[in-house]
């Protein structure tokens, strides 16, 4: 077992921290607080070839691996979580799932868009009403000729309304049949295809999350990805990788927060002395620290493995499990240890705490990564 780094990560890593303070950081409070997503700097990360990072070379991708990925989440979250959010999404769930169940012409239709940013990509599964029983769908497609026709709506999905190519999975079957669901691709401009409802959310602001409106909208049966019903079982493939996303993203904010408390509790002198020196506040470091370092072997393990192409839906659950939680609890800590400068806009740490949340309810709540775990465990 290796533990450090390799050049490639070492390089994406100082490459992103450049890039950050420079291009991130001096907008973070405003992209915020006004609910920005700012397009032009997806264009930038596509430049810089971290919109396609698995994709390979041949497709205009940057051809890199899961440890490299995890490294490009961890190091944008680290800055500014939200931006790590929208990467995420982009790179694991659409752009990922044309490259794992699309065929050779729909890859080369879509993927170098992708891998450039020259389109922004949304994925849909999530519906008002079906949460986590994604089963229960109601958006339908009735094959209609060589075309279908798609009705219905999906939310809380990210880039709803700036993304150029969304892959959605919809009914062809009936409801709560797992063989029922089919994977199609939409492109932006597609009659009855639209984006409806902004939310208005606690963290991840500058993550634009939407909803997808499908009325009427015929879309061909050549934007179809693998073969009919096979949309459930696709995506909870995409999900297994999404989960490494997740756990990136959340160790990317577990140490942003964790820094900036480290540092503050050096400066700030109580009593004569750096707060640090005292042991309440040195024991939560000490705590914080095991829980990034546990989070970072759980993460590279499912990289890891996911890498091999071996079965990997217990130990991405497992890790996005923990580096969700544990990042909530050290972005908590994080504030505490700022004391009242921590609730405010002032300091880094406010806005770690509000984006942590996320990290336990997106791409399966900790429940469902619980229900996951222990079913698989169950099996054995």
């Amino acid at each position: 077992m290796n533990f450090d780094y390799n050049e490639t990560q070492i390089m994406i890593a100082q490459s992103i921290k450049d890039f950050a303070e420079k291009n991130i950081k001096p907008f973070i409070m405003e992209w915020d607080e006004a609910q920005i997503f700012p397009i032009p700097l997806f264009k930038q990360l596509g430049e810089m070839g971290f919109m396609g990072v698995l994709v390979p070379e041949e497709y205009g991708g940057s051809g890199l691996g899961y440890h490299e990925y995890v490294t490009v989440i961890e190091e944008i979250s680290k800055v500014d979580p939200s931006i790590g959010l929208s990467v995420a999404a982009h790179n694991s769930l659409c752009t990922n799932h044309i490259l794992t169940f699309g065929n050779e012409e729909q890859k080369r239709k879509w993927l170098p868009k992708l891998a450039t940013a020259e389109c922004i990509g949304a994925w849909g599964l999530t519906e008002h009403n079906t949460g986590s029983d994604a089963g229960g769908m109601n958006t339908t497609a009735v094959k209609d000729g060589d075309h279908w026709v798609v009705n219905g709506a999906k939310n809380f999905i990210t880039h709803a309304i700036s993304g150029d190519i969304a892959v959605v999975v919809v009914r062809t079957g009936e409801k709560g049949d797992s063989k029922g669901m089919t994977a199609f691709v939409f492109e932006k401009g597609m009659k009855g295809f639209s984006s409806g409802k902004k939310e208005n959310k606690l963290g991840m602001r500058a993550s634009e999350t939407a909803e997808l409106v499908f009325d009427n909208c015929r879309v061909p049966d050549e934007n179809r990805l693998g073969e009919v019903g096979q949309g459930f079982v696709q995506a909870m493939k995409i999900l297994d990788g999404g989960r490494i996303s997740i756990g990136a993203l959340s160790l990317g904010i577990s140490k942003g927060a964790y820094e900036a408390a480290l540092k503050y509790s050096k400066e700030r002198h109580q009593f004569g002395q750096p707060i640090s020196n005292f042991q309440g506040i040195s024991f939560k470091l000490a705590d914080m620290a095991t829980e990034i370092e546990a989070s970072e072997l759980l993460l590279h393990k499912a990289a890891f493995l996911k890498q091999k192409h071996k079965p990997v839906t217990t130990s991405g659950a497992m890790a996005k499990m923990y580096a969700s939680e544990a990042c909530v609890k050290i972005a908590n800590d994080a504030v505490q240890i700022h004391g009242g400068y921590g609730y405010t806009k002032d300091y880094p740490v406010e806005k770690f705490y509000r984006d942590s949340k996320l990290c336990t309810i997106g791409e399966g709540t900790t429940e469902i990564q619980k229900l996951v775990i222990s079913r698989n465990l169950l099996k054995e």
